[in-house]
């Protein structure tokens, strides 16, 4: 078992057995919810002096810090291809004319020669109905670089545009876990595996985002047909309150109705996601290490 590494910049994430804590709360006003490219290019060059050459899965605090799943997987040496799944309650592939940011940085990892193709599982979010089509990058999901695995979203948009191949919905997350494993099971791939707790429905974790269905039966379904090992994962989706100091980030949390965390509820929400946690750690590390 390798360390998890906590980049603590929400002071979010709870005591877990021997982690490694990276104190960067300096940095949340800059990465929260979004940053702008050299902004993020500044955090790779601190990601590289941090953290060990091994190490677990990284914990990145709250969802509005999804997007720093980009650079950990550019930081993957490994001597093949290897793909990445992503468990979300939304694409993350949507447009965003200012850098990156929590919802659109899938797009960016598809990019990467070294990935050989993205599943995005789990989702519930209309982001991937006809009424928000427009919003998403089309062009990896045409290119057959990256897949939607939705649960109850109406996507018949995705056939009449031609990117059906790239859709996978069903009605129910058992049928969505059932077909999702088969395919792993068949033609397995060393994988970076990426988990937003937003992809749960509210009983098995609270978090500052609107959430899907997954029970954690299915979480370690998925994670267990990763059969032929990790390369690396995260785990994200932590519940923490901010209040941005600039104004932009402030108006861009309300267009995207990003609910008000309740500071009388919060404590209560962070036990919860601890124990998820310590769940989804076990599963992870029983899954090993993929061999070169």
């Amino acid at each position: 078992m390798t360390r998890p590494i906590v980049l603590d910049i929400d002071h979010s994430v709870g005591p877990l057995s021997r982690r490694l804590v990276v104190p960067l709360e300096h940095w949340q006003e800059a990465l929260r919810f979004g940053c702008t490219l050299r902004t993020l290019a500044r955090f790779r060059t601190v990601l590289d002096d941090t953290l060990p050459a091994e190490h677990g899965t990284v914990l990145l605090g709250s969802g509005d810090f999804h997007h720093l799943s980009w650079p950990l997987i550019e930081r993957v040496r490994h001597a093949g291809p290897f793909q990445v799944v992503v468990l979300d309650n939304h694409p993350d592939n949507m447009r965003y004319p200012f850098g990156v940011h929590c919802g659109s940085w899938v797009r960016r990892v598809a990019e990467l020669p070294q990935v050989s193709h993205v599943h995005v599982v789990g989702i519930g979010s209309t982001d991937i109905g006809a009424g928000h089509a427009w919003e998403n990058y089309l062009a990896p999901l045409r290119a057959g670089r990256l897949s939607y695995w939705s649960v109850g979203v109406d996507v018949r948009w995705a056939a009449k545009a031609g990117l059906g191949q790239a859709f996978h919905a069903f009605e129910s997350a058992d049928a969505l876990v059932e077909a999702f494993t088969a395919q792993q099971l068949v033609a397995p791939q060393p994988t970076y595996l990426s988990i937003d707790k937003d992809v749960f429905a509210q009983n098995v974790a609270r978090t500052n985002w609107d959430q899907g269905s997954l029970q954690l039966h299915h979480a370690t379904a998925i994670i267990d047909s990763l059969r032929a090992g990790l390369v690396g994962s995260d785990i994200t989706g932590e519940i923490s309150a901010y209040r941005y100091k600039s104004w932009w980030k402030r108006r861009l949390a309300a267009i995207d109705d990003q609910p008000e965390v309740d500071p009388r509820e919060l404590a209560q929400w962070q036990a919860q996601q601890h124990g998820l946690n310590e769940q989804l750690l076990r599963v992870i590390d029983a899954v090993g290490v993929a061999t070169a």
